[in-house]
């Protein structure tokens, strides 16, 4: 399954949350993320990343559509205000391609993106609301008040102001702005998740205790059912697909009153789903056409957020650890299969390497196409174990020896990651006869969940090491998912541009041919 958001921005913990439910779920997600500038936090994060024109720019949408396209997205997921209007008036050009767009219909983006539309919508909807007007010359309901942008987002230019002089100095600085009476109280969040049909899934206030430019940084889950029961007059008369962030304020008197509507994820939305509503599970079952059944939530639990960067251009500075790839990065993996063919030839008779060879340049699943052909299909589970315990006829790539030979007698720590089966991962290294610090094979730590891009691996072998990330490099050869541990860990990365390797892709990130230009890199930044 693959999903495109749009603006991810500093959605780390959106992107987390969508990691960890195919994980628990047992989906193969891939993540990609799109970006203007290539600099956001949340792409080091994501499986891939695509460059876009700005959402004004005229081919923004096309440019959107050639990805879809491009990578086969399932679904894409927008993150910010400006992205939904233009996405939902689109949304049919992407269903047409094959690619869904969690998106609510126009007209009722239209009501979001203008705070006049918005306090009318919630006024109809028979809730409280502060109703605005354009020109600060007719304000009449009192001070304090409220100014703020009609279209506006993350408490940019919002203003509150104590008399009729601080409002006119603000009207002349907050262009199409909107002034509305201030409400004082306690600041909630209604996180909202519905089916394709606007059909309430989980329903989630949470009041927000301390905020930041807009953003929550601390929350408590408040599973208030006044709010609730309000909410769902808000998801049947708004009919929402998707996820949906209402804001309010509690008075005194306890009434509450509706300021805004996104109909997309919150900044905070993934704090509903640790306490319990977990959206991003919902959404990959949907979309395999699974049941989504009620989901308990922690009520009272209380969420602190904190920020943590992560490194888009890496400096030069003292190397005292590197971390290497093992398939295709120390030596050739077509060896490996090449060899593996000899031994499933020999299990069946000999002279069967070049046919399975065959068929594996031609795409095709080399064992079953010789088994079919032979008529001797029962025997693939013999065939396999031939291939995967066999001991391998491999050699280390030109260089490589040497290069781990004088990193090691400069006291410079040598380790090699890897995933696969540990059987033959191991029997790989015993005929490479490689001699290094430490080895770590994904799958024993427990499975095929902790193979790359999981970062657990990576961070044993640094506590070992007693090192920190950024003294530590990662040499790798597959983009599609080598690379992303390491950056959102700190490490340096180099890429081994393998075009003979099986998993050979093109990227942008720091890369070398060989072995040897490796070799030179290192004794550059070394010194």
């Amino acid at each position: 399954m693959r999903i495109l958001f749009t603006g991810v921005g500093r959605r780390i913990e959106l992107l987390q949350a969508f990691r960890n439910a195919a994980l628990v779920l047992n989906k193969d997600l891939k993540i990609y993320g799109a970006d203007m500038a290539g600099t956001a936090p949340a792409l080091a994060y994501c499986d891939f990343t695509r460059r876009v024109v700005a959402m004004k720019d005229p081919g923004y949408i096309q440019n959107l559509l050639d990805i879809c396209i491009a990578d086969h997205i399932d679904l894409l997921i927008p993150t910010i205000d400006t992205d939904l209007l233009i996405l939902s008036e689109n949304k049919e050009q992407f269903e047409a391609i094959g690619t869904r767009v969690m998106i609510s219909a126009p007209d009722k983006i239209r009501i979001c993106r203008d705070k006049n539309n918005t306090s009318q919508f919630f006024v109809d909807c028979g809730l409280h609301a502060p109703m605005p007007v354009n020109d600060w010359k007719e304000y009449k309901s009192g001070f304090p008040a409220f100014i703020k942008p009609k279209d506006g987002s993350s408490s940019i230019n919002a203003f509150k102001v104590e008399n009729e002089e601080e409002l006119e100095v603000y009207a002349g600085q907050v262009e199409d702005y909107i002034v509305q009476p201030f409400v004082s109280g306690r600041e909630y969040t209604i996180d909202i998740f519905c089916d394709r049909d606007g059909e309430p899934i989980s329903i989630v206030p949470r009041e927000r205790l301390q905020v930041r430019a807009g953003e929550v940084l601390k929350t408590r889950i408040e599973l208030d059912q006044t709010m609730i029961e309000e909410a769902k007059v808000l998801c049947a008369a708004f009919k929402p697909c998707g996820p949906m962030t209402v804001q309010l304020i509690r008075d005194a008197e306890g009434i509450d009153w509706y300021i805004e509507i996104n109909p997309r994820f919150g900044g905070g939305a993934p704090l509903s789903m640790k306490a319990g509503a977990r959206s991003a599970e919902a959404i990959l079952k949907l979309m395999d056409g699974e049941e989504v059944e009620e989901q308990k939530v922690a009520d009272g639990a209380i969420y602190s957020r904190f920020d943590q960067s992560v490194c888009i251009t890496e400096g030069k500075g003292q190397i005292k650890g590197v971390i290497f790839d093992l398939d295709d990065t120390l030596y050739s993996e077509k060896e490996y299969v090449r060899s593996g063919y000899k031994a499933i030839s020999d299990y069946l008779g000999g002279g069967y390497e070049e046919r399975l060879w065959s068929f594996f340049e031609a795409g095709k699943p080399a064992i079953d196409e010789l088994l079919k052909e032979l008529g001797r299909q029962n025997e693939k589970a013999e065939a396999l174990e031939a291939y995967r315990s066999h001991k391998p006829d491999i050699h280390p790539y030109p260089g490589a020896v040497e290069v781990i030979e004088e990193l090691m007698s400069k006291g410079i720590k040598v380790g090699i990651i890897t995933d696969g089966r540990p059987e033959g991962q191991r029997k790989k290294l015993e005929a490479l006869g490689l001699s290094v610090d430490d080895v770590i094979i994904t799958d024993e730590l427990g499975g095929i969940q902790f193979r790359k891009p999981c970062d657990i691996a990576f961070r044993i072998m640094t506590t070992r090491w007693r090192l920190n990330p950024t003294d530590i490099v990662y040499v790798g050869d597959n983009p599609a998912k080598d690379f992303q541990a390491p950056q959102q860990l700190g490490m340096r990365s180099l890429w081994f541009k393998n075009e003979d390797g099986l998993y050979y892709a093109e990227g942008t990130m720091q890369f070398v041919n060989n072995i040897n230009e490796f070799a030179a890199i290192l004794t550059v930044q070394e010194g």
